[in-house]
């Protein structure tokens, strides 16, 4: 796998995609710094899986940045039925195994695990009155994806690419210690990891890797930019607080629900046929073009995108006047409730998964139908009665992304992490 010469970094960027043994012999081969150690005290760490944010960087205007090295892990349990106390035990102790070798952070593995409305479907009871999980569907006229319907979704990152891949390595069985510590029993015991899929984000690394399909042969993805088309996204002013997405009531307070698209990007034409303007203009909004609110990728915008209430109101005239609208212009139509507060915490990040430029998209809320309200938003179909703006052009970057899939899962607080019943118990 790494017959010629390769840096440090060249190693990594190729590890974490790949993954086995060789990759993570390669990476530890080249680590500089020991993994930090995670706790033996579970009351120490968040009752929240979702709590991420006080655990990974933020740059100089506090917007935060995710793991640079990412992986989701589509589980199935392996029986028909109900999981029985044995399943919990051990699901509880493969996990408990990551909490107690891995520090909770950037520097160590951080992680969470979802259930998807095909596992509650196993139980006889519903969930609780409140609690948004419908099945995954369409959420656009023109798309037509696959449904994850597994039966769970773990989801793991880290800024080391050995820490992630040893602790992926420790949950199928293939390793006995995690960071030194013991494994009593792997996640591969009790479910079948029917998808691997990874991915990547941050400075650099798009740019590093952008020889894969959809990206133009003239590699025109920015060296500072943390995605693939070329700007900053998840402008601290413009997501919403884990307070704000966290379920307030009932079994499954502490939790939250997740959606996680997969959408693949061909961006010749984004990078080939538009010039940085009409870019700015589709990405964010035609006034943030013509008024030069964007540099690069996006820096100097601090911790806003810069969507006043007034480009999102007046989106109609600036589709008469520009012949198109921006993708955040749009979408933020959706994103604000009666007070103001943005309704969806995203967590995006890029993939090069087959060898094709794609973004894996989580995004939490406290129910599946906000982020439906959201994305109907960003669609812009009610704008297509402007002759200049079609379902896919002159429309934000409609254009240049396909949905492939689309899952839902309901993530719950961590006292009932290992198989929840639907009552919580």
């Amino acid at each position: 796998m790494f017959d010629r010469p390769s840096t440090r970094r060249d190693v990594m960027k190729a590890a974490v995609a790949l993954g086995g043994a060789s990759a993570l012999a390669a990476c530890m081969d080249r680590a500089d710094e020991p993994v930090p150690t995670g706790t033996d005290d579970p009351e120490s760490l968040p009752e929240r899986q979702h709590a991420w944010n006080d655990y990974l960087r933020a740059d100089e205007y506090g917007n935060v940045d995710g793991p640079r090295h990412q992986l989701l892990l589509y589980l199935n349990l392996d029986h028909d039925g109900t999981p029985t106390a044995e399943d919990r035990e051990t699901l509880e102790s493969a996990l408990t195994t990551l909490d107690r070798a891995y520090e909770r952070s950037h520097e160590g593995v951080i992680y969470s695990i979802g259930y998807s409305p095909a596992y509650f479907d196993r139980f006889e009871e519903p969930l609780p009155d409140g609690i948004d999980l419908p099945e995954p569907r369409a959420l656009a006229p023109f798309e037509d994806p696959q449904f994850d319907r597994q039966d769970a979704l773990l989801h793991l990152g880290s800024d080391r690419a050995d820490a992630l891949l040893e602790a992926e390595q420790a949950l199928t069985g293939e390793r006995d210690t995690a960071n030194t510590v013991t494994v009593e029993t792997a996640l591969t015991d009790v479910v079948t990891v029917a998808s691997r899929r990874t991915g990547f984000v941050g400075a650099g690394m798009p740019a590093e890797r952008q020889d894969v399909e959809g990206i133009p042969d003239s590699r025109p993805v920015p060296e500072a930019s943390p995605l693939f088309m070329g700007f900053k996204a998840g402008f601290a002013k413009n997501q919403a607080s884990e307070d704000y997405v966290t379920i307030d009531d009932g079994p499954f307070a502490g939790g939250t629900t997740k959606h996680v698209a997969n959408i693949r990007q061909r961006l010749a034409d984004w990078y080939e046929e538009q010039d940085f303007d009409e870019r700015v203009a589709e990405m964010f909004s035609p006034t943030h073009a013509a008024e030069g609110m964007v540099e690069g990728v996006g820096e100097n915008l601090g911790d806003d995108s810069g969507l006043t209430p007034e480009i999102v109101e007046t989106i109609r005239e600036q589709a008469s006047e520009y012949g198109r609208v921006g993708h955040a212009q749009k979408a933020a139509r959706g994103n604000r409730d009666a007070d103001g507060n943005v309704r969806v915490l995203r967590r995006h990040f890029e993939s090069t998964d087959d060898d094709v430029a794609s973004l894996h998209f989580p995004s939490l809320q406290t129910g599946i139908s906000v982020f439906e309200e959201v994305r109907e938003a960003m669609n812009g179909t009610d704008l297509t009665d402007n002759p200049a703006i079609r379902q896919r052009v002159n429309n934000g970057i409609l254009e240049y992304i396909f949905v492939r899939r689309r899952g839902n899962f309901l993530v719950p607080p961590r006292r009932i992490r290992s198989f929840p019943t639907p009552t919580g118990e």
